[in-house]
This record gives structure tokens, sequence and C-alpha cells, in this order.
């Protein structure tokens, strides 16, 4: 079906696509009254106007608290300065530029080519999407924590790479996970970025002991390895590699030696495809793959933390597997995990609670990577023959004069890399 070729007609339709996306998403999915938030706000003020110890603080009638590091509730001390509703009134709006910023990096350029529509459309698939309307939701950093790597790659690969890598570690000084993109710059010998990554977190780190000590010294050395501060391993929100292990061997634990085995044969998978990906230039495949492994890998990924899977759509939908990624997309609007809520025993428990696990899997084995040599002729206009192609080196796509790699594409991102074409806490353990 073609979409409306008149302005009113275009109106027409986002209005009854928004109204469509409001119902649903007030009617169907599970809201989660901004429970994370009001977990943040709460450690942050007992800290700051109580003299209280970050994670000594819970939810009153919950057992949850503060589990990131202590530089992350160092950044999030202006909600100290306000009231509950002001913070999240922040939040969402802090949310709504972090979905602007994914959007404009990964699919720019095209949502520019159909102006406003294309923007309406892309808010509305992504309002849908249960991993973003759970991270909104929640009042969760997901989005943040994204637009800041992908900022940081969309640098890379247009080569203004001289600050690339501080986005990366202000998100891994928040959260842990994405230091996982630390390890991508190394495999991408990027050492400059990988440096200032790395001395981002450091800083932020040491930044957070001194305005904490209290509470770093009990983060790094009992809260980072306590993982019941978290949740439940074998909770069916968890769609990690220990996920699907906690919920076969529930209710006992899960083989750490198991885990231990899996988390070392998809970090190798992630090694080979990404470093494939690199050689050809394609940053927008190795950024994707790299959000695929930290999901995978991480103990605990929550449903919300697979907003990291938005960059593997964006590279389903520029090399042309459209069907493959309208499947996909349906799945993660269905929230068809939850059905397996009360029991995930039996074939039809392992196959339908780790759904998303096999998703994610699934995209880290198959996910197109590569981009065909582009060729340019030679700038005085001789038509004598095509210039040889722009080889990217170790990794590196050459810039174009616009600044971005060689290539066309249809996002900054894309572009850069050459892609063708009730007052309990509610149903999930809102951690990390």
């Amino acid at each position: 079906m073609r979409p409306p070729r008149t302005e009113r007609g275009r109106l027409v339709l986002a209005l009854c696509l928004a109204a469509a996306v409001t119902v649903f998403t007030a009617t169907v999915p599970l809201l989660r009254g901004w429970f994370d938030l009001r977990v943040y706000y709460g450690a942050v003020n007992t800290w700051v106007h109580h003299g209280g110890r970050i994670y000594d603080y819970q939810v009153p009638g919950t057992t949850y608290g503060f589990t990131y590091p202590p530089f992350a509730a160092l950044s999030m001390l202006p909600m100290a300065l306000v009231d509950l509703n002001a913070a999240i009134a922040g939040a969402l709006l802090l949310n709504l530029v972090a979905v602007a910023a994914v959007l404009w990096i990964l699919v720019g350029q095209e949502l520019r080519r159909h102006g406003w529509f294309g923007w309406a459309l892309a808010a509305c698939a992504l309002a849908l999407l249960e991993p973003v309307r759970d991270t909104v939701s929640f009042g969760q950093v997901n989005l943040l924590l994204l637009a800041l790597v992908l900022a940081d790659g969309w640098l890379l690969s247009s080569g203004r790479g001289r600050w690339a890598g501080a986005g990366i570690g202000l998100a891994a000084a928040v959260k842990l996970t994405p230091a996982v993109f630390i390890g991508l710059l190394l495999l991408a010998r990027r050492w400059r970025a990988a440096a200032v990554a790395t001395a981002v977190t450091a800083v932020a780190t040491v930044l957070a002991a001194w305005a904490a000590p209290d509470a770093s010294r009990f983060y790094w050395t009992h809260a980072v390895w306590d993982t019941t501060r978290v949740g439940r391993l074998d909770y069916v929100s968890n769609q990690s590699l220990q996920g699907v292990l906690a919920r076969l061997a529930a209710p006992g634990e899960p083989s750490r030696a198991a885990w231990a085995l899996a988390v070392v044969l998809v970090l190798a998978v992630w090694v080979w495809r990404t470093h494939r990906a690199l050689r050809s230039g394609d940053w927008p495949a190795a950024i994707a793959l790299t959000g695929l492994v930290s999901c995978l890998i991480s103990p605990i990924t929550w449903v919300h933390h697979l907003v990291w899977l938005l960059p593997s759509f964006a590279v389903l939908v520029h090399a042309r597997r459209l069907r493959i990624a309208a499947v996909l997309y349906g799945l993660l609007c269905s929230s068809v995990v939850w059905l397996w809520f009360d029991d995930a025993s039996g074939l039809d428990g392992f196959l339908g609670s780790n759904t998303y696990v096999w998703i994610t899997l699934g995209l880290l084995l198959t996910l197109p990577t590569g981009r065909p040599q582009v060729t340019h002729r030679p700038l005085t206009g001789s038509t004598s023959g095509p210039a040889p192609a722009t080889v990217p080196v170790s990794g590196r796509p050459v810039p174009s004069p616009s600044g971005f790699a060689a290539g066309g594409a249809t996002g900054p991102l894309l572009e850069a890399g050459g892609r063708p074409g009730t007052e309990e806490p509610p149903a999930h353990t809102p951690r990390s």
C-alpha cells in the first residue's frame, strides 16, 4: 500500500496512527509507573537531603533500590533540586530527545526526505516497540546511553574522531554494559578513541569516589558482584544467556561454567563477525553487532535493555531485509515472552519465554555485514574510466568531501558506513 500523496492525506494518516498508538499504549501494555525513576529519585534525595546512603535506599513497600555505579547517582543530582513530578517530566523530555537523536543518526537522511511525515511514522513505530515503551514508562536511561554510543559511532565513521570515545566512556560510567563498546574500539584499532573512552570512564569513576567514597567502596567491593540486588535471574524479563540458563535450572541455580562457556562462544562469534564488518568499513553493522552481544553476555538483560537492537533494525532495513525486519519488529512489539510469566517449563516455555534471546542470537549470526566498494571519478572530470575504489584501511572508512565515508545511505551513521539502499513494583525487577 502506497502512502497518501497529499499533505491532508498524510496528516489524517499520521493522526490516526498516533491515536491508535495512544490507545494501545494506554490500554494493552503493562505500564511501569516510572518505577525505576522513583528508585533514582528516592536514592538521590535520601543521599542529598537526609544524609542517607545511596545503596541503602529502597522504594517504600518494595525491596528495590539503586544498583548503578556511584557516578550514575552523581549525574542524577539535579533531581534533588525538584519534586518527583518535575523529575518525571524531565526524564520524559530527555527520552524524547534521545529518541530523536537515535533516529537522526540511524535514519536521519531518509526521514528528512519524507519530511514531518517520515518522523511521525518513525515515532509511532518506536512507541509500539516494547523495549522503547518500557524504557520510557520505567523512566529508564537506556535510550540516552544508546544515543551517546551512536554519537561516537557517527564521529568515528565520518572522520570526526577527535573526541570520539567520550560518549562511550560516559555511558560505561553510568552503567557497566556499554563498556563492551570499548572492546569494539580496540578491535577496530581505534586506539585514541579507546583511550578517550577509558579515560572518561576512569575520571568519572574517580570523581564519584571523591564525592561519595563510602558508596563507591560498597559498590565496587560488594554490590557490583551481588546479582540478587538486581533481580531474579530466572525472571522472564531477563532476556540474556544467563536468563535462559536460569529458567532451565529453576528453581535451582544455573551453572556458572555453562554460562561462562556460552559467553565465550558468543564473544568469539562477535569478534569474527565484527572484524569482517570493520574490514569493509561497515561501522553501522559493527555497532549493531556490539549492541547485540552486550545484551547476550550481560548477566541480566531486562526487556527494556533491548533498545540496543535498534541499530540492527536499521541495518536490516538498509540491506533491504524488510520482511525479516517486519517479523522481528512485530515480535518485539507483542510482549510475547510474558505469556510464560508464571511457568516457563517445557519445550514451549523454553522456546517462548526466550523469544527475544533467540532474536538477538539470530541477528548476531545473520546480520548483513560488509559493503560494496565505491568508485569515484577523478576530480578532473575525466570519463576515461572509473577511479580506483576507495578501500578502507584497518577498518577505517575514507571520508568523502562531505565529511561522511564514501557510499550511499539514509542516515548519518549509515551514510558513513556506506550501506546500500498498584504500589507494588510492576511485573519486572527494575534494575540496571
